[in-house]
Order: structure tokens, then C-alpha cells, then sequence
């Protein structure tokens, strides 16, 4: 086994990647520049040592292979040295599809929204199926304690080519797969790394992929949503005609990928009862709902989850689930003990009457349909929204229009709106529905929230970064009755 140092290794993908090649056997390093949980706390489970900065000095001598996240770019001093000694380097993405997926069954989730999520659900359901999956979440899974494993361990190789199907009238009919170990990826759109603009998906060749969704987002890399559709079709272009495309049956920017050509069956997934998969809801926030398979009930979800985003992405695991074999009527009852993954709408604590929660969704769609959610397990409570606009759409402004509809269902809004944000904040304050103002810093919104949360409310804060610690912070200041 090597030595292997990662840059960019308390990223939620590139954290998998260190996770899996400690429990490949190789001696693992890494360095980052912030560093925070959930990540970081994995990290310091698994005994990973990690320093901080991006150091040249950071880089043992003794390195094998330097594995370098696609936050890192040309003029990081650490990619520097590597490129100066002729180390040897490669992406996480290339790295996991050269060490881990080989004789292994891919099934990546891709989509805007909902990939951590639905990976999360689709890892536990073929859990519950006895299939014992490997998978790389973007987030550590509460019902595993990681956010990456291996899974059931790669066979000898045998005369038979890698994938190779029973002869007809053999093995199960409704499987497209023989009972190979699976590996279950989250499958992200975003650039592989500095020296690899592909997105990272392009490297999995899966033989089961979720479309989920697709919007607009990642300002900082694509022009427009085509751009963005370009890289879709990259990866439905990987998928082999033996595979299966589960795809979101509402979303019209979808449809136009497939119809740029399209080599595998497709079973659409939504709420219209003429798709191939189909959920009736029984509860308006999403907690319960009917399965349906070309129109014949299987089962009834019963779950702790919220909203119609997260019925489509139940949905979506559950048809992926039935392209590999597993009968979905017996795991359906499996999802009554589903927990998630950590920081989408988490409930971090409760104190005075005050629901504190940490939440991911940085995207207005993902706010949206979060926040709807929320409203219709809450009803009439009053939802206070802490809100930093950090991803790097949101810093560049390209949500700036759709960020006040997104939050109608919020009673009051605190922005962190940091000296740096290139944008004007005041246009989106205006506009938004409820009660909304900005503050330049941490300790100004968690003394505002201090002001405006009341018993009774729920209060989340929404960032896809570290947030400084705020929802615990402000947990904490509840509970020490400042």
C-alpha cells in the first residue's frame, strides 16, 4: 500500500476519498484551508493527519501520490510544489474510479439538488436489502456514521467479462444486473479539477444513474444552463444500453439532454400517475405517501423526511433500488428508521420553545421546497430564516433574483451579508415577503436572531459553509440565556 496526501481533504467528496483509502489499507494525509464539521470530525475518527494551509511543507517526502480537490487551482503554492517536483497527481474523481469502482456496480445520483440526499436514501435501502453497498456521500450519513465505505468486499476475477448478464431465462428477470458488490456515488456536476475541466461524473461510468433534477447553478465554471446540460449528456453518453436512467419526469431541462441522444432505457419518476414511478401523497408535508409502479401501488412510505423534494427523492432511490434486483415493497417499511444525513434541515436542538435546525440547501429551489416543507409539518409557527449567501452562485449574485421568492414562507430573514459579498443585498431585502434585514457579521446575526426568535418558532440557519459555527453558537446562547 502507498502514502497518499489530499489536498482539499475536509471537503465533504474529498473526505470520502481519504475514507475509503484508509480502509483500502494505504496511509493517508491531508491538508485544507478551513476546516470544520461534519467532515473534520470524521477525520479526526479515522486517525487521518491533517494540517492546516496549503503548505509545500505540508506534503510528506515520503508521498506516494498527491490527490488534489478541485479547489485548488494554479498559483496555490501547494499545487506549485507538486508541479515543480514532478510528484505524482490526480483528481479524487480519477482517483475513486481507478481504486474503488472497478468490479463493482455503479449507481451515481447526479442532479442540482437532492444528491446527497438521495444517494443517503439509496445506500440505506440497499442496506436494508442485504446488499451491503460501498458508497461516497457529500455528507455524513446518520444511519451509517460515515459519509464513505467500500461496501461488500470485490471478488477474485473470474473468465466471465466485468459485467456480464445470465443467459436469458436465467437469474432474476427484473434485475439488469448479476449480484456483484454495488457502489452507490454521489455523482456531482462540478469540475473534476484544475487540470481536468470535466465534470466529475464523466469518470464513474455508472450502470444505474439518477437524473434528479437540473437548474442553473455554478456560476463560477458554466455560462448558462446548456453548458450545463452539455455535462449531463456526457454522462448519459457513459451509461450502456444494459443500464437504466431514472430521470425526474417534471423537469424539462432534462428532457432536453435525453433528447440529444439517449442509448439506455429511461423510467421517469414524479407525481403524474403515467410516469413509470409515481407517489400519491397522503400527508401534505411529505411525511407520507403511496408508491406506485406503472400505476399499481407497492407500498406506503411513512418517514421523518419533509416536502415534495424529498417524496421525489425517495422515489427516485426507490426505482434505482428496483434496476438492481431488490424487491422495493420489502424495504419500503425500512424507511420508517431513515435518518438522514447531517445539515439537511437537522434538528440540532430545542430550548425555550425555540427549534434550532442546520440546513445545506443554498440554491433558491432547495430553499424553497425546504422551507415548504417546514411550513406544512409547522403549520401556523413562525419560521425565522439565518441565511449566508456562500456558494459560489450566490457570492456572484446569479440567485440574486429568485432569493426573496425563494423565502415567502419565512416570517423573518437575518442575511449575513459579509463586507466582501459582491452584490448589493438591500434589492433581495426589499423584496422579500416577511420581516428581513442584513448584518455584516456572525456575532450581529446571532444578537439579532436573539432579538427576533421567540418561543414557538423555528429557526434555520442556511449555508452550505461552516457558517462559523452559528447554529450551535446560537443553541448555545439559548440555552445560556443571553
Amino acid at each position: 500500500m502507498s502514502k497518499i496526501h489530499i489536498l482539499g481533504i475536509a471537503g465533504t467528496f474529498m473526505g470520502g476519498v481519504a475514507a475509503l483509502a484508509r480502509e483500502l489499507g494505504h496511509q493517508v494525509e491531508g491538508s485544507d484551508q478551513a476546516v470544520y464539521p461534519p467532515m473534520s470530525t470524521q477525520l479526526e475518527m479515522l486517525g487521518i493527519a491533517l494540517s492546516q494551509g496549503y503548505l509545500p511543507g505540508n506534503i510528506g517526502d515520503d508521498c506516494d501520490e498527491v490527490v488534489i480537490g478541485n479547489a485548488l487551482s494554479r498559483g496555490n503554492a501547494a499545487v506549485e510544489a507538486v508541479l515543480d517536483t514532478s510528484r505524482r497527481y490526480t483528481s479524487g474523481a480519477q482517483w475513486l474510479a481507478e481504486n474503488v469502482l472497478p468490479g463493482r456496480d455503479t449507481l451515481a445520483v447526479a442532479g442540482t439538488h437532492g444528491k446527497t440526499t438521495t444517494t443517503t436514501i439509496l445506500a440505506y435501502l440497499l442496506e436494508a436489502a442485504g446488499r451491503e453497498p460501498g458508497f461516497l456521500i457529500g455528507g455524513v450519513a446518520e444511519d451509517f456514521g460515515v459519509s464513505a465505505r467500500l461496501g461488500r468486499a470485490v471478488a477474485a476475477p473470474s473468465s466471465a467479462p466485468a459485467g456480464h448478464l445470465p443467459p436469458e431465462g436465467e437469474g432474476n428477470k427484473e434485475s439488469i444486473l448479476p449480484d456483484r458488490p454495488l457502489f452507490v456515488v454521489e455523482a456531482d456536476e462540478y469540475d473534476t479539477a484544475f487540470f481536468d475541466k470535466r465534470s466529475k461524473f464523466v469518470h464513474y461510468r455508472p450502470l444505474v444513474a439518477i437524473l434528479n433534477n437540473l437548474e442553473y447553478d455554478h456560476a463560477d465554471i458554466f455560462p448558462d444552463v446548456a453548458a450545463i446540460q452539455r455535462q449531463f449528456h456526457h454522462l448519459v453518453r457513459t451509461v450502456p444500453g444494459r443500464g437504466r436512467l431514472v430521470v425526474n419526469g417534471h423537469d424539462a431541462h432534462l428532457a432536453e439532454v435525453l433528447a440529444m441522444g439517449c442509448w439506455t432505457p429511461v423510467e421517469r419518476f414524479g407525481f403524474d400517475a403515467s410516469f413509470e414511478w409515481s407517489a400519491r401523497k397522503l400527508a401534505d408535508d411529505g411525511s407520507r405517501f403511496t408508491v406506485l409502479r406503472g400505476g399499481e401501488p407497492l407500498g406506503v412510505v411513512q418517514w421523518p423526511l419533509l416536502g415534495d423534494h424529498n417524496v421525489l427523492n425517495g422515489l427516485a432511490a426507490l426505482a434505482a433500488c428496483a434496476a438492481v434486483g431488490v424487491d422495493v415493497a420489502a424495504v419500503i417499511p425500512a424507511l420508517a428508521g431513515f435518518h438522514s444525513v447531517k445539515r439537511r434541515l437537522e434538528v440540532i436542538g430545542e430550548h425555550g420553545g425555540i427549534t434550532v435546525y442546520d440546513d445545506f440547501a443554498h440554491h433558491p429551489t432547495a430553499i424553497a421546497t425546504t422551507l415548504a416543507g417546514l411550513r406544512a409539518k409547522v403549520d401556523g409557527a413562525r419560521i425565522v430564516v439565518a441565511m449566508e449567501p456562500r456558494s459560489n452562485s450566490m457570492r456572484l449574485g446569479a440567485h440574486a433574483d429568485a432569493l426573496a421568492p425563494s423565502l415567502d414562507v419565512a416570517d423573518a430573514v437575518v442575511f449575513l451579508a459579509r463586507p466582501e459579498l459582491p452584490w448589493e443585498a438591500a434589492k433581495v431585502i426589499a423584496a422579500v415577503r416577511g420581516d428581513a434585514q442584513a448584518v455584516a457579521d456572525t456575532d450581529a446575526l446571532l444578537a439579532r436572531l436573539g432579538e427576533v426568535a421567540h418561543a414557538g418558532d423555528h429557526v434555520v440557519f442556511m449555508s452550505n459553509g461552516g457558517f462559523d459555527g452559528a447554529p450551535r453558537r446560537f443553541l448555545a446562547q439559548l440555552q445560556g440565556g443571553r
